[in-house]
C-alpha cells in the first residue's frame, strides 16, 4: 500500500460518486451530514455513515459478481 492519506480516494475519478454515496447514506440513516464542516457530529454518527457505505459497496459488488 502506498503512503496516501486515508481521506483520499484510491481511484480519483470515483471521488464524486463516493461523496454522493456518503450523502445518500447519511440521509438514509438520519445523520445530518453537510458538505462542509461536520465537527458537530459524534464519532458514532460519522462511523455509522462509513460503516453503512461499506455495507452498500459490498452488496453492490456481490450482486455484480453474481451477475445481477
Amino acid at each position: 500500500m502506498n503512503n496516501t492519506s486515508s481521506n483520499k480516494t484510491a481511484v480519483p475519478e470515483a471521488k464524486s460518486a463516493m461523496n454522493k454515496l456518503k450523502m445518500e447514506v447519511a440521509n438514509e440513516i438520519g445523520v445530518p451530514l453537510s458538505d462542509g464542516y461536520n465537527g458537530n457530529l459524534t464519532s458514532a454518527q460519522n462511523g455509522s455513515v462509513g460503516g453503512y457505505m461499506v455495507k452498500k459497496m459490498i452488496e453492490a459488488q456481490e450482486k455484480q459478481m453474481a451477475g445481477k
